[in-house]
């Protein structure tokens, strides 16, 4: 119990409600010693209002963030006081200010964060209505208390500065074990590994979202505030958990032909599956003493391991004999090459929380890293382009509106208690999509529900305000600390945070828990029935873009390989762009396919194929990293014509996939080049042999191992062909029903 409380109080989202509860406790308290409770709860609310705009990155974009957001925020708040009292261009005014604020979600994360904090500060100006010097007195307590939060948050920035991206490298750390140890679980007998290749795509879409915090801060810190030695350490644990991921997706065996071929010597699989399993677990392990912060010392001895397959691959070949034990041996060599450079990656980001490092050892590291940044452009065209029904944010902020607006009217229309709870509710449930919206509907009134009996039923017997303030506070922190994890859980939270505060100041608290579960029903029910209704983002829409993303993604990852293969050199930042790229599109492929499962029957359009094509994608992306990382590890011989004529027909496999999705490929088959697929993959083979045998003279020993690199390079190729040739059929089937 102690640890997992512990586990909890170590995490980023732990860290984030102190932060915000701290922020405004301290002001609702000092002033209230004061007898001016009123001056210090609307300092606090500024400090609420600015606190989701603080998101990970650098200092300087945290600084601005947060700056622009405590400005706009009070300046909402300021508009809407000052318009409220002329009914004639107050509605108008408001919807204008609604789109608008919420069109700002254009420019990324960060400005989608910024208009949250400034929808909810339009929200709750409703609560309270001033006219003259009050109104400029409370937009500057607002303003106050946003600036006081942001004094708090550079507080915890200066007290553990690294804490952050330390926590977030401890959590990917985590996830990329769990990769493996899903890599792991294929080798078992009959195991259903439809089940394991969709809970690694699952796997993908968090990896995604972590790599990408993970880059802001980093390279962000590394721009703007200069090149530390901790910030380098983390970029070298950040660039090897990536390849770590890239081997561990480029290890594309046919489990089933092996554990057909291996029947007889199940000894061989199973220390191969244990090794694999304690790289997972030694990952586990460091991921733990990352957050803890305490000394790592490993419990396996991968190194260990490492020979145990060694013994068993020779005890194989002793067993069958060199001549037929060779195809296996083969193979089983290949398992343990892969093994390796795992090993080799899992004690470079060991060695980084071990050992002392100086600046050289990073030497290099940090070129071109900006590359690997989504740039932001905080342009007016920006804006101006995304004013159109085509776009997913347009059409979102468009119903925001309007349903904010019919929101406002029925609360006053009605006999509610206070319209800006309504609102409120509307804001924090309604997202783009109708999944999210319809899931967010629920927990919110469950957790109202739930929340606001449970608090009532504690007033009924409590009537100390000192207590019923400790309440508060804990109800609170627990609130927002639940907010990204569970929001049923937060939900309830903050309901009895609500309804403590208004136990205070309220005497007649049984009509407020009523009017407050009313309020949210109502808001709750208007966001879900305008999601459904109003312009609906519906994902099958949407799919066809993220499938040729993807595949547009692994064709250019492919593209790069081949330069690569044909060229030799070093790894260029293209090509590590492009392996970015990839994984990062077929992480998004699947989210979307999520959603999608999330929306109503009726709109799952064609969703076997969609999974269908979202798991040839991921086949088709660990293949390319199979000989992606083949040819960084070995030193390969020239690229054969034959290498390049079967990569420039996948290509246009893949080509001529996207050009379907456009609506635009209906004559693919002549397209092709029958002359190169003429080229049966039974040749290729007796075509790299004559090529070796026709160049410079090799001994025999040396001709086996490049013969090698042939059948592992064309196994691939087949293996590439078949994949694309697959998502071009799929993809077909797709765009015919």
């Amino acid at each position: 119990m102690i640890y997992k409380i512990k586990k909890f109080t170590n995490t980023t989202y732990f860290t984030n409600a102190l932060k915000v509860t701290i922020a405004t406790v301290i002001p609702v308290v000092l002033f209230s010693f004061l007898g001016k409770f009123e001056i210090g709860f609307t300092i606090a609310l500024g400090a609420f209002f600015t606190y989701p705009s603080d998101i990970p990155s650098s200092l300087k974009h945290k600084i601005n963030g947060i700056l622009v957001a405590v400005v706009l925020v009070a300046g909402v708040n300021l508009m809407v006081n000052l318009v409220f009292p002329y009914s004639w261009i107050f509605y108008p005014f408001l919807a204008v200010l609604i789109f608008l604020i919420s069109m700002l979600a254009v420019y990324g994360q960060r400005a989608t964060m910024v208009s949250f904090s400034a929808l909810i500060s339009v929200s709750l100006a409703f609560g309270r209505i001033n006219t003259g010097w009050e109104m400029l007195q409370h937009s500057g307590l607002i303003l106050v208390g946003g600036l006081f939060y942001l004094l708090v948050s550079l507080t915890f920035h200066y007290i553990r500065p690294n804490r952050y991206i330390e926590l977030q490298i401890a959590e990917c750390i985590k996830l990329t074990a769990k990769y493996l140890k899903l890599r792991g679980d294929l080798w078992t007998l009959n195991t259903d590994k439809k089940a394991i290749i969709e809970k690694q795509l699952n796997l993908q879409v968090e990896l995604n979202t972590i790599h990408q915090n993970i880059r802001e801060v980093l390279i962000n810190s590394h721009s703007s505030d200069g090149s530390s030695n901790q910030n380098r350490k983390m970029l070298l644990v950040f660039i090897a958990l990536v390849e770590i991921l890239e081997v561990a997706l480029s290890t594309a065996f046919d489990h089933d032909k092996l554990n057909q071929k291996f029947d007889n010597q199940p000894k061989v699989l199973s220390t191969y599956q244990n090794l694999a399993y304690n790289l997972a677990a030694s990952l586990k392990q460091l991921s733990k003493s990352v957050k803890k912060r305490t000394n790592y010392i490993p419990k396996h001895t991968l190194l260990t391991d490492l020979n145990a397959l060694h013994l068993a691959i020779t005890d194989y070949e002793k067993d069958l004999g060199v001549n037929s034990a060779s195809e296996g041996v083969f193979m089983l060599t290949t398992m343990l090459e892969y093994a390796e450079k795992q090993v080799e990656k899992i004690k470079v980001v060991e060695r980084a929380f071990t050992l002392v490092f100086n600046l050289k050892d990073f030497k290099g590291i940090d070129t071109d890293l900006e590359k690997f940044l989504t740039p932001q452009y905080y342009l007016l065209r920006t804006l101006t382009e995304n004013i159109s029904f085509s776009s997913t944010i347009f059409r979102h902020s468009l119903r925001l509106t309007i349903t904010l607006l019919v929101g406002f009217i029925c609360g006053k229309i009605l006999p509610f208690d206070n319209v800006y709870w309504i609102l409120l509710t509307i804001i924090v449930i309604m997202r783009p999509g109708y999944g999210l919206t319809k899931q967010r509907t629920f927990h919110r009134i469950l957790g109202t529900v739930l929340g606001g009996l449970i608090a009532f039923g504690i007033l009924y017997f409590i009537k100390d305000n000192i207590i019923i303030s400790v309440f508060c506070i804990i109800c609170m922190l627990l609130g927002f600390s639940f907010t990204q994890v569970n929001y049923k859980v937060s939900a309830t939270f903050i309901t009895m945070y609500v309804v403590f505060v208004y136990g205070i100041v309220t005497p007649n608290i049984s009509n407020l828990v009523q009017f407050r579960i009313l309020d949210t029903m109502v808001g709750a029910t208007l966001a879900f029935l305008a999601n459904h209704f109003l312009w609906p983002s519906w994902e099958f829409l949407n799919m066809p873009m993220y499938l040729e993303k993807s595949i547009k993604a692994n064709q250019s990852y492919l593209t790069e390989i081949s330069v690569f293969y044909n060229k030799k050199g070093s790894v260029s930042t293209s090509y590590r762009l492009a392996r970015k790229n990839a994984f990062v599109e077929i992480g998004n492929l699947m989210a979307s396919f999520q959603r999608m499962a999330q929306e109503p029957k009726s709109k799952q359009t064609h969703l076997p194929n969609v999974y269908k094509l979202t798991v040839l994608n991921h086949s088709l992306l660990s293949s390319l990293a199979s000989l992606g990382t083949y040819i960084q590890s070995h030193k390969t011989t020239s690229a054969s014509e034959a290498f390049n004529v079967v990569v420039e027909t996948v290509i246009k496999n893949l080509d001529n996939a996207v050009a379907l999705l456009k609506d635009n490929g209906s004559d693919w088959r002549e397209n092709l080049p029958k002359e190169d697929l003429a080229l049966r993959f039974s040749e290729l083979k007796n075509i790299r042999e004559r090529e070796l045998k026709e160049g410079i003279p090799i001994d025999d020993k040396a001709f086996q191992l490049k013969m090698q690199e042939a059948q592992l390079i064309i196994e691939q190729l087949i293996w590439l062909t078949s994949l694309s040739e697959n998502i071009l059929k799929t993809t077909t089937a797709l765009q015919k029903s």
